[in-house]
């Protein structure tokens, strides 16, 4: 990497956390000057604007997040001991080494939605991309004659997408964390019927 390359890296490591906490408006210039100890143009003089900062440390975050959840799975054998991965780490997301603030699909759908369609863009791409890969998983299963030939790889999937965040989102708005250990439950149950 060359000075430049290092410095673009130093930034979004630095305002990742506070984009993945504050959002996207919540975070100020004077934040992202703070946590990295640069000046504005030495923020700007590597990225066109707070835009470009924001939609890399989107990148940044998500790879921390799909990066703890494939170290776990790839100690796996099973599909249905893969999938279980979801409930152990959603469970227990403090302790693996997830982006500060959780997971950043949900943190930045829940902003972007109405308000900023690239990063909102960047959202819809991650879920596609998480629903692909459970999607692969769920056929894989099928076709190892480990999960029942019956189920709909797709619909299975995005339920099991809805029910993570969605735990996530009530613990975290009511902070009441056994809705989410509840509903990581029901995800359990779920996975070991299939």
């Amino acid at each position: 990497m060359n000075k430049a390359e290092k410095t673009r890296q130093f930034i979004i490591e630095k305002t990742a956390p506070i984009f993945n906490v504050k959002g996207y408006s919540g975070t100020s210039i004077n934040d992202m000057i703070e946590a990295t100890g640069l000046t504005k143009g030495s923020i700007y003089g590597n990225f066109r604007n707070k835009d470009e900062v924001a939609l890399a440390a989107f990148d940044f975050n998500l790879k921390k997040m799909f990066t703890a959840v494939q170290a776990e799975m790839d100690a796996q054998k099973s599909v249905k001991e893969k999938l279980l991965v979801y409930v152990r780490i959603y469970e227990n997301f403090l302790t693996y080494p997830f982006p500060e603030g959780g997971c950043p699909i949900l943190n930045t759908s829940i902003e972007a939605d109405d308000t900023h369609p690239p990063l909102r863009q960047k959202a819809a791409d991650a879920i596609y991309a998480w629903k692909n890969k459970i999607e692969a998983l769920l056929k894989k299963g099928v076709a190892d004659n480990e999960l029942s030939a019956d189920i709909d790889p797709e619909d299975v999937a995005i339920t099991l997408i809805a029910l993570v965040e969605g735990g996530i989102m009530i613990s975290k708005v009511t902070g009441k964390l056994q809705y989410r250990k509840s509903i990581m439950r029901a995800v359990k149950k779920m996975i070991d019927d299939l």
